[in-house]
């Protein structure tokens, strides 16, 4: 019996420390991997999933006068002081009956709520993916910004740019929404696609449903379904919703570019997204050739040695930094 305990407890702490790594920003590949592998178990998976309902029933504490209290002294110390500790200080009442032994496990909690801004960011050429507090995974694509606000009545996220894919956790009494300029899209549970780049908001939809509205197209609205994409913005035709390959548009989640029939001149603009070494069009470019491939993201080498054997170009440093095509030879047949 005392062994069973034990490893009851061992399994707990296991849990405790996945909810807690998967709550990170920055999340590798490997430990997605190891996760996967750690919940097979079916005690392992229900440890976890007591972890995730301790959290929702911690989050419903936040209008509680302490928890307040702790959080307001929490954010008036120095960043290098701030730490768990104060939550630890809060009277048992805070924690309610029916949190019982999970007290502990739901202070750590509170304490991670607390101390974490709501604001995701990545630089140019990074990508990392976050878990937010419902459960809901979002990854960020490069030189991307939002900031999440979730209360208990909505889930909103607001993109202030560049590119994020969501996967979106079921609650139909909280409607996720992703807030992008003068565009809003509301899902419950479902996976897409947002990007935004200056006077423009693509949608994609890969799974499941999503109603899309956009109060500078005079407040219209449009219903995705999956392999779906809606193009707003000042060079967008509003013709609504059009179908696309959902893989190809997503490809950048898996580190790579996936361009077919794309012109040179739209292909290097994406490639530019992920390098501060910015390719350029030089004179005599076809800059209207089309352009067919699956390219590493961040490494501009695999993308240059197919465009300057293909159309006959040459690369040359620029004395400011980055890189310029120029005209070279005929093209290759």
């Amino acid at each position: 019996m005392i062994e069973d305990r034990q490893g009851a407890r061992q399994v707990d702490r296991e849990a405790a420390d996945w909810f807690s790594r998967l709550s990170q920003t920055r999340i590798e590949n490997e430990d997605l991997a190891a996760f996967a592998e750690w919940r097979r178990d079916p005690l392992n998976l229900a440890a976890y999933n007591r972890i995730e309902d301790i959290s929702r029933a911690v989050r419903g504490l936040a209008d509680d006068p302490e928890i307040q209290a702790a959080a307001r002294e929490a954010r008036a110390r120095p960043p290098e002081r701030r730490d768990r500790r104060a939550v630890l200080r809060l009277s048992p009442k805070a924690w309610g009956p029916t949190l019982g032994l999970a007290g502990v496990v739901a202070a750590s909690l509170i304490g991670w709520l607390i101390v974490t801004a709501p604001t995701y960011s990545t630089a140019v050429g990074e990508q990392v993916s976050a878990r937010l507090e419902d459960g809901s995974r979002v990854q960020l694509n490069t030189d991307t910004r939002l900031r999440v606000r979730f209360t208990g009545g909505v889930r909103r996220v607001e993109l202030l740019r560049g590119q994020a894919f969501f996967e979106v956790a079921h609650d139909t009494a909280r409607p996720f929404i992703v807030v992008a300029g003068s565009t809003e899209v509301r899902a419950v549970g479902t996976r897409f696609d947002v990007r935004r780049d200056p006077g423009e908001v693509r949608v994609t939809l890969a799974e499941g449903r999503v109603a899309v509205h956009d109060r500078a197209s005079g407040g219209r609205d449009w219903t995705l379904t999956p392999g779906q994409s809606l193009d707003l913005g000042v060079r967008a035709k509003l013709t609504g919703p059009t179908a696309v390959d959902v893989p190809a548009t997503t490809a950048w989640t898996t580190g790579r570019l996936a361009f077919h029939d794309v012109t040179l001149a739209d292909a290097v603009t994406e490639i530019n997204r992920y390098t501060r070494d910015k390719i350029v069009l030089g004179a005599g470019v076809p800059a209207d050739r089309k352009v067919s491939g699956v390219f590493p993201t961040g490494d501009t080498g695999d993308f240059l040695a197919a465009v300057t054997t293909l159309y006959g170009l040459k690369t040359t440093v620029r004395p400011g930094g980055g890189l310029e095509l120029s005209a070279s030879r005929e093209p290759a047949a």
